[in-house]
């Protein structure tokens, strides 16, 4: 039951074969089971979950159901969920239970999902590991020696392991797609403003985009139909129309120009890694696809550009968090100073400390203009890189991360070889364009995530090239041995 897709469910109870209060039920017993292996959760939400479950059961029976009703789903902790502990993974928010629903779980919740809690990830989304987290690290379901990536890497483990049917996820420099890569799950980063982030902690808030996160992109598919579109509480969310993500899923390939841009193949890539992303393009052209060699020049600068970015607007971002109003507060205060200083000391971890520390000498007097300022100017270079490549090709192909899932621990004291994990990701969050991870196959027993990256708002069109995809492979059916010990 675990391993089935939401189309399939969702017949199911429509047919009565199960009933969501079951199926929840089925999911929250695997969390007891599994997730002391995995550390995939923060917060289960039982009791709140059978109670969704029962009104969806209702609406089953009541014929007014959607793709989603009664499906359970579990969430990134950094969507603020009403009445429900919403830590962003840091001590900072240990006991912050928000007042107010996210737009994304709320319209998830309107299509009558069911939430069975809330997944672990690095402390305010900044890491490429999911180590980062004040509740521990997160295992990868393949490999619990390995990590899965982050910062959504609790969605990505849950949804691998079984734990949940699917996710949400956050990207900002590959948030969704690499710890997807490493998972072996399809994961879809938006168009920026694609998605609204109204009630969405802030990293850095001309970066973040949330997105699905599930097994296969049909299933990533049913979620952008509940989650994309106009919100007016979002002042960065575009008014473009949102397709209909499901209508065109089995239009053919043939005909689809594919570009593979030279800078992702070179030093740096492990050439299995290399010789699996080939063998998935390969798949692609017997579809009836062509394709060519393309260039993005600029690639090489959106790891520093993006780390003088997004550190600059998270030490503006994190600033509200200073023990007054929300969130950790130190005890005893001497005075008014002594609580912002030993609250935020209290509060962040060394990573978010350090990205605040970075941001706020890039922003500060004498250094805006030799840092910020330059890097905004990279970023448009990047983007012209990318609309440039787009108006000849339909689409750019390439890997997600230079590896597979790394070793717990290998990179946590080499910061710039924790860095170079992004380099296939950043750019598209500086570009602002969608792009989603696919499974491709394994190296050495570990997955490999396919990355498709596409022009503005052609959501639409990415899920309906994976989809085909993976009528023609089964990599995104695979299963970890742990997850079937349940």
């Amino acid at each position: 039951m675990f391993e089935q897709s939401i189309a399939t469910l969702a017949q199911q109870l429509r047919d009565k074969e199960i009933s969501s209060v079951e199926l929840t039920r089925l999911f929250l017993d695997r969390i007891q089971a599994l997730d002391p292996q995995l550390n995939s959760f923060i917060t289960i939400s039982d009791e709140l979950a059978l109670q969704q479950a029962k009104a969806a059961d209702t609406a089953i029976a009541n014929g007014s159901s959607s793709s989603l009703t009664g499906i359970p789903i579990a969430h990134k902790d950094l969507f603020c969920t009403q009445g429900v502990l919403t830590t962003c993974g840091s001590k900072m928010l240990n006991n912050f239970i928000p007042p107010y629903e996210s737009t994304v779980t709320g319209r998830i919740q309107q299509a009558g999902a069911v939430m069975l809690g809330k997944t672990n990830m690095d402390e305010f989304a900044m890491g490429s590991s999911n180590e980062n987290s004040f509740y521990g690290a997160v295992k990868n379901p393949w490999n619990l020696n390995k990590v899965p990536g982050g910062s959504s890497g609790g969605s990505a483990a849950a949804v691998a392991a079984g734990l949940a049917v699917a996710a949400t996820g956050t990207d900002t420099g590959g948030s969704i797609r690499q710890p997807a890569s490493f998972c072996g799950i399809t994961g879809l980063k938006p168009t920026y403003g694609r998605v609204s982030r109204f009630g969405m902690i802030a990293y850095a808030s001309s970066l973040d985009q949330g997105g699905p996160m599930a097994k296969s992109a049909e299933d990533c598919a049913h979620l952008m139909q509940a989650i994309a579109g106009f919100d007016d509480k979002d002042s960065t969310s575009s008014e473009t129309p949102k397709e209909d993500y499901l209508a065109n899923l089995n239009a053919p390939l043939a005909g689809l120009k594919i570009g593979l841009p030279k800078e992702y193949f070179g030093d740096g890539l492990d050439t299995k890694v290399a010789d699996t992303i080939m063998a998935a393009v390969k798949e692609f052209e017997k579809l009836g696809a062509t394709v060519k060699e393309v260039s993005l020049p600029n690639l090489q600068l959106s790891i520093p550009s993006y780390y003088v970015i997004a550190p600059s607007e998270a030490s503006s971002n994190l600033s509200r968090f200073d023990g007054v109003r929300f969130g950790h507060r130190c005890d005893d205060p001497k005075d008014l100073l002594d609580m912002y200083t030993r609250s935020r000391a209290e509060g962040f971890g060394t990573e978010v400390q350090k990205r605040i520390m970075v941001g706020t000498y890039a922003l500060s007097e004498g250094y805006y203009d030799a840092y910020y300022l330059k890097a905004q100017k990279i970023r448009r270079l990047i983007k012209e890189d990318f609309v440039n490549t787009l108006n000849e090709v339909d689409v750019i192909m390439g890997p997600v991360a230079p590896t597979t899932a790394f070793d717990l621990g290998s990179k946590t004291n080499d910061p710039v070889a924790m860095y170079l994990e992004d380099i296939y990701t950043l750019s598209v969050n500086l570009a602002g364009i969608p792009a989603m991870s696919v499974p491709a196959g394994f190296v050495d027993n570990m997955p490999v995530g396919l990355q498709i990256m596409g022009n503005y708002f052609a959501e639409a069109k990415l899920l309906n090239i994976a989809h085909q995809y993976q009528q023609n492979t089964d990599w995104h059916l695979q299963t970890p041995t742990m997850a079937k010990g349940a």
